[in-house]
């Protein structure tokens, strides 16, 4: 069986404490990994700066040709992997055998991660609005208006404490290499699939292995990471956000409660917008942050529902080899009921009809997983607490409320999509500061453009702009 060690700095370890990574549908071993207790993450985390100044002796324009050569390998090679090695169809194999996610949906997800790396000096080229890039090395440059500039990093590595959910939100850290930040990951113990292989390929195109650490293992390990980095990112709940909202050294990235709003000019017409709809609820099996959970009109609400209802309801589960397959497995049975009881809550809400009801049974339980069948309520106003409402499976709130309160009803939106050519609604959400990425116009909440930042910009969070003055020295009187 594949073993997976700890990489403490590129050196691989192989710990006395080992975890089976287990197929989601059969219980049965696919690989075991090493795990890390968080005193020996701890201890590792003193010498973050060896990370840094391991990058720092290859230039940006470098690294990111490097990063470039590291896409084609993370995408199409047979790459080293723990004590064995690991084939693009193994990967996709092994990925969907232990996440629940249909293979085709691995295989989207890596085209995810190797297109930000593909295009990787294009997104840092955006990200620092066309900066110099070696003013981010040297920490100081000019700007070009006769003005000395200074980016100061603010870490010598990144921390991640890495999801289960969606191999997607990789993307999210993978710009820390080719800027000369290091990485230490703790990977989700049922996908560490995307950044052993990752690292492997960045490894293998020529990048320090002295750069990265991989930390699979328990709470501890994570937290030790959190408690121990001076930049991190964490992967979680609602509750995840609000533990660490206003902390400058962690991006948490959580729900993402995003939404499409109908103008009042357009919602006549909306069954030219059910393609779109029915995309931002179902792709990736809901699974994203970048899902649509709440749709927005003032008329035609149940319409609108029933009608991505006939699309969504009677979607079912099918094996995840089958390229038709639109459902992931919950791998955790338990999170599955426990999801299910949840929306069964919120049914009994006055004011809310699931629209999907005739489609018949939403939770399906087998013997070592279950999965949730995609739902469609109707909220009367949002009043309804169904209508802030968001889960791990294709389910969408179609919710009634008059033009003028939309923008301010949605609350926290992190992909909001206006359908409107209504000047006024589009200056409003543009204002708003609830929404965090703004689609005007017909585009589907999961489609990005990775030229703009997504959930913050990792150059602001990395980096500190800071005044730098310089002056010539006078010469020595005795010289």
């Amino acid at each position: 069986m594949l073993h997976l060690p700890a990489l403490r700095w590129g050196k691989p370890y192989e710990s006395l404490d080992k975890q089976n990574v287990v197929h989601f549908a059969t219980g049965e071993p696919i690989a075991e990994v090493s795990q890390i207790g968080g005193g020996i993450v701890q201890r590792d985390l003193r010498k973050a700066h060896k990370a840094r100044e391991a990058l720092l002796q290859l230039p940006i324009s470098d690294l990111i040709e490097r990063c470039k050569k590291a896409a084609v390998l993370f995408e199409t090679a047979e790459l080293p992997m723990g004590d064995g090695t690991q084939t693009v169809d193994q990967f996709v194999h092994q990925q969907s055998a232990s996440t629940g996610l249909p293979e085709h949906m691995c295989v989207s997800n890596m085209g995810k991660n190797a297109f930000v790396l593909a295009h990787i000096d294009q997104i840092i080229d955006c990200l620092t609005r066309g900066l110099d890039l070696s003013i981010l090395s040297r920490g100081y440059g000019e700007e070009g208006r006769g003005v000395t500039v200074s980016y100061q990093a603010q870490t010598p590595i990144l921390g991640a404490v890495l999801p289960n959910n969606s191999p997607g939100v990789h993307t999210l850290w993978l710009p820390a290499v080719p800027l000369q930040i290091g990485l230490a990951l703790k990977p989700g113990s049922q996908e560490p699939w995307t950044p052993y292989r990752m690292i492997s390929a960045f490894i293998e195109a020529g990048i320090p292995r002295e750069a990265f650490s991989l930390y699979p293992g328990g709470h501890d390990a994570g937290g030790a990471i959190m408690a121990n980095t001076a930049k991190s990112m964490i992967f979680g709940s609602a509750q995840t956000l609000q533990q660490h909202a206003g902390n400058p050294r962690v991006q948490a990235h959580g729900p993402g409660f995003s939404k499409i709003l109908i103008g009042d000019d357009v919602v006549d017409d909306w069954p030219q917008f059910l393609d779109l709809m029915v995309e931002s609820v179902l792709s990736n099996s809901g699974r994203s942050c970048i899902n649509c959970s709440g749709i927005w009109a003032s008329r035609h609400t149940r319409e609108i529902g029933q009608a991505i209802a006939e699309r969504i309801g009677p979607v079912d589960v099918l094996p995840p080899a089958d390229p038709e397959s639109q459902l992931a497995a919950f791998t955790v049975p338990a999170m599955a009921t426990g999801t299910w009881a949840m929306v069964q809550q919120d049914l009994k809400e006055s004011g809310v009809t699931d629209l999907t009801a005739e489609y018949g049974e939403k939770l399906i339980e087998k013997e070592h997983c279950a999965y949730l069948r995609p739902m469609v309520v109707h909220a009367e106003s949002p009043a309804c607490e169904v209508a802030s409402k968001e889960y791990m499976f294709p389910f969408v709130s179609v919710v009634e409320c008059p033009q003028d309160q939309m923008v301010k009803k949605i609350g926290s939106t992190l992909i909001g999509t206006v359908l409107t050519r209504d000047e006024k609604l589009i200056e409003e959400a543009s204002r708003s500061v609830e929404i965090d990425r703004l689609n005007i116009g017909p585009i589907a909440t999961n489609r990005l453009n990775w030229l703009q930042p997504h959930e913050g910009n990792i150059i602001e969070f990395l980096f500190r702009n800071r005044a730098y003055q310089m002056a010539d020295m006078p010469v020595a009187a005795n010289s």
